[in-house]
């Protein structure tokens, strides 16, 4: 199978209301990285030194040695920077989640309880602060699990969240075959959280952000200043809460680093956005296992067909009718590339219709000579398709006059013999007074006009069985 794994759609155009406690126009959600004392180093057992998320831009790393200045700027993340942010989100009353490196956390026991005494959430960010990317699997299942245990053991509870942010293709599956976390945020691509099948098993994702988080400080092109954070933030918030106020609440992410936001030239603009946010009403401030449990009661996992994940007759045998007895279309459409996407009426109709509008004009023509006549010889022998039958009643054309039923079937007699096929139209669009009005205004149409409308009115037929299908 030719099969696309990458979800492009999520919840489309309709995204479910979040029902956010109280009424919330928009979650707001702080994270705390801790991450000093567990990035690279030669002290670690890592090969060589830290590069990443420093005020050094562009550092590289030194194999086999220390570095010096990489190193105390990580230490001022723990020696200040944490002291400066537990001071500001436990005066705001905010409680964070904690993104916690559990070595970093084994090496830092005043900043841990601090935490767990404000109330926050030490949610883990893996075993240390390393590169999954080029990581066997089996090594990545041992750390994480080591990750785990550690925490346990340092924070005195498991970690119920997981994030590692350098990850690896294979990390939100193995975070989530542990079966311990009631959200994993390894992911950017959505404002609200959502469930992840991952092996059989339902996973709530929690999407995180690389935008709204001060690591841009420390990149080329990022913010050079406090006040571009600040204007990132305010306009990042009222854009979402703009959303919540016309009905469509949303959560925002704020990513932090002790030794990046902890700096005094940056923490006032942390400080005013946590000032005009709290203006406001309606802004919920929780833990992201707040949010974890929220979702949870509100909108649990629900089971729902997944055509991309389907057996090959198994597909057929569900879509093969939805172009009239042309099983041949579900047939090929199932070697097109599926993915998520098409799990979705919208998307497996157009699927399908790939297939019938780069079929043959023959092909086309048997597709439309398999339609019944409206209101027929078979509707009156109660032989049409389960899937037309409906169609037909739901305009009424089930239900003539002797007189109706004499003039559809003059014009049913008069399309066919101009046309070569019968007339097609999506009955559920019309009454049955807009049916008789098309039949007589599309029979006296040029064949070739008549074959194109033909062929729409079928995808448009295909599409509103997809609809009550899926």
């Amino acid at each position: 199978m030719a099969r696309y794994p990458r979800d492009m759609i999520g919840y489309g155009a309709t995204p479910p209301d979040p029902k956010w406690p109280g009424g919330a126009k928009i979650s707001v959600q702080f994270v705390l990285n801790y991450e000093e004392g567990g990035e690279n180093n030669i002290l670690h057992g890592d090969p060589a030194s830290e590069a990443f998320l420093s005020e050094i831009v562009g550092a590289a790393p030194w194999p086999g040695q220390r570095h010096w200045n990489m190193e105390s700027i990580y230490e001022y993340g723990a020696r200040a920077g944490f002291w400066r942010l537990h001071r500001l989100f436990t005066g705001a009353g905010i409680p964070v989640t904690v993104y916690g490196v559990a070595t970093a956390l084994a090496r830092s026991p005043e900043q841990v309880e601090a935490m767990t005494t404000a109330g926050w959430e030490v949610a883990s960010h893996g075993l240390k602060w390393v590169e999954h990317k080029d990581m066997p699997e089996d090594e990545e299942r041992a750390q994480i699990a080591e990750a785990i245990r550690l925490h346990t053991e340092v924070v005195g509870t498991p970690p119920q969240g997981w994030y590692t942010g350098r990850c690896s293709m294979n990390t939100v599956r193995l975070a989530a075959e542990t079966g311990q976390f009631a959200y994993i945020s390894d992911t950017y691509d959505d404002d609200l959280p959502y469930w992840l099948n991952a092996d059989g098993r339902d996973q709530l994702i929690i999407p995180y952000t690389l935008d709204a988080n001060d690591m841009r400080f420390a990149t080329p092109q990022g913010f050079n200043s406090g006040d571009q954070f600040f204007s990132y933030l305010k306009d990042s918030f009222d854009a979402l809460y703009a959303e919540g106020e016309a009905g469509a609440a949303r959560m925002m992410s704020v990513g932090l680093h002790c030794r990046l936001i902890g700096r005094p030239g940056r923490v006032q603009a942390l400080r005013r956005f946590i000032d005009y946010i709290q203006g406001f009403d309606g802004v919920w401030c929780p833990r992201r296992i707040d949010i974890a449990e929220h979702w949870a009661r509100t909108h649990p996992p629900r089971s729902r067909p997944r055509p991309h994940l389907m057996e090959k007759q198994a597909f057929i045998d569900a879509f093969g009718g939805v172009f009239e007895h042309s099983s041949w279309i579900a047939e090929r459409a199932f070697d097109l590339e599926l993915g998520p996407a098409h799990d979705t009426a919208a998307g497996l109709h157009n699927a399908l219709a790939r297939v019938f509008r780069s079929a043959s004009r023959e092909e086309r023509l048997s597709v439309l000579c398999a339609h019944p006549d409206l209101a027929g010889k078979l509707a009156a022998a109660k032989r049409l398709t389960a899937e037309s039958t409906a169609e037909q009643a739901s305009a009424g054309l089930d239900a003539l006059t002797d007189e109706e039923r004499a003039q559809f079937t003059a014009l049913n007699t008069a399309y066919v013999e101009k046309h070569g096929f019968p007339f097609i139209i999506a009955v559920r669009d019309h009454d049955k007074p807009g049916i008789l009005a098309a039949f007589l205004s599309r029979v006296d149409n040029e064949n070739e006009t008549e074959f194109a409308e033909a062929c729409r009115q079928v995808e448009r037929i295909a599409r509103l069985r997809l609809e009550d299908m899926l």
